[in-house]
């Protein structure tokens, strides 16, 4: 019996292997931040984390109550889910998003993470295309381009990009990270240059019901893609929704997808060949989750009172805080480099996110979430108050 396999080539994602999906990806972000997190751990009160944004708070009863009645579901589940859950997010969508849009046009997906990462590959993108994403953003969207051989691209402004090689444009509003609000002219400019350049456009309003000083539009709103009277339609847009922190449910995975019919449906397809399904009991819960308001105005009652008390220490300790109209973030910055303010809040026991995880325009800024307990906000603004 042969012994040489010395000789034979590695295993597939093993060192020395020809190929290995995780080469062609940026290091992961939040591994860098691990010195300093045990920085802050060491501090006597103990760590106030606003870096990663989780929820804290309890999961609102209406939603436990409908994925516990649905915990004896010993079938599988389908992708698309029941008509129930799609008319659900379709009149969630109406009420609340002004959207004209039907059941056939939405689809569930697990989390929204899983959809950005996967999409352009699901879409059938590879090599010789480009995907292009806000200056600051979300990281995700790069990896997602890598992760399908695409071009990763960076735009200020959609002028900016090649309309002959872009097939998958990102639009963020509310932003992550910098919680900036994109006004209904401004989406209507990306979505009347996306169709002139028959360019996907995707909106990433994961943030959207989470407005202060702005109010936040969705690209499905008959303002900014037309209204069908006047041969308006959702033809060339998608519109990503997470329940994660509008309702606390970032451990069920929670969100959607929603808009022109036809890429849905194809979306579809890839994916119930794929078996990315949503479990039956959070699909359940994610309809009881759009039927129920009341707990999402008390979420934002919570949400409301720890910005302010966050934002009002960090001016006072010398923070300038741009944009952040929206989202679950304060976009701060003390106008030198992030690494030495993360290194200094950790200090202070406070561990917040450097902008550059966000791209190179983020290196003076960094992320703070508002996500934390009322205790631990108030244990921060004590320690920055000195």
């Amino acid at each position: 019996m042969s012994t040489k396999n010395s000789t034979h080539a590695p295993f597939p994602g093993h060192p020395g292997a020809a190929r290995r999906v995780s080469d062609l990806l940026p290091v992961f972000p939040w591994d860098k931040l691990e010195p300093y997190k045990r920085t802050a751990l060491a501090h006597p009160d103990g760590l106030c984390d606003f870096s990663v944004g989780t929820p804290v708070d309890p999961v609102p009863e209406v939603i436990q109550k409908a994925l516990s009645a649905a915990t004896d579901t010993p079938g599988y589940p389908t992708v698309w889910g029941p008509v129930e859950l799609r008319e659900a997010v379709a009149g969630w969508l109406h009420r609340r998003v002004g959207a004209e849009i039907g059941p056939q046009a939405v689809l569930p997906t697990v989390g929204s993470k899983e959809l950005v990462a996967w999409l352009p590959t699901q879409l059938g993108l590879g090599p010789g295309d480009q995907v292009a994403y806000p200056r600051l953003a979300y990281p995700t969207y790069e990896v997602g381009a890598r992760l399908c051989g695409a071009e990763p691209v960076e735009y200020e402004s959609v002028d900016e990009l090649d309309g002959s090689r872009v097939r998958l444009l990102w639009v963020n509003s509310p932003s992550n990270p910098t919680g900036r609000v994109l006004g209904k002219d401004e989406l209507r400019r990306a979505v009347e240059w996306a169709r002139e350049h028959r360019v996907l456009l995707v909106s990433d309003e994961c943030y959207l019901e989470l407005g202060w000083e702005a109010d936040p539009v969705s690209v499905l709103h008959p303002d900014v893609c037309g209204h069908a009277a006047d041969g308006g339609s959702h033809e060339g847009l998608l519109a990503v929704q997470s329940l994660s922190k509008r309702s606390n449910l970032a451990g069920y995975r929670a969100s959607f997808v929603a808009g022109d019919p036809v890429v849905v449906r194809e979306l579809l397809e890839v994916r119930k060949h794929s078996g990315m399904i949503v479990p039956a009991p959070v699909q359940a819960a994610t309809a009881a989750a759009l039927g129920d308001d009341a707990h999402v105005a008390e979420q934002r009652a919570r949400y409301a009172a720890r910005r302010s008390a966050l934002r009002t220490a960090l001016e006072a300790y010398g923070f300038r805080i741009e944009h952040s109209e929206a989202s679950l973030y304060l976009w701060a910055t003390q106008d030198r480099p992030c690494w030495e303010t993360v290194a200094e809040l950790a200090g202070l026991g406070i561990l917040v996110a450097p902008g550059d995880f966000y791209g190179p325009a983020g290196g003076r800024f960094v992320r703070v979430a508002f996500t934390a307990t009322d205790e631990r906000v108030a244990a921060a603004v004590e320690r920055l108050r000195g």
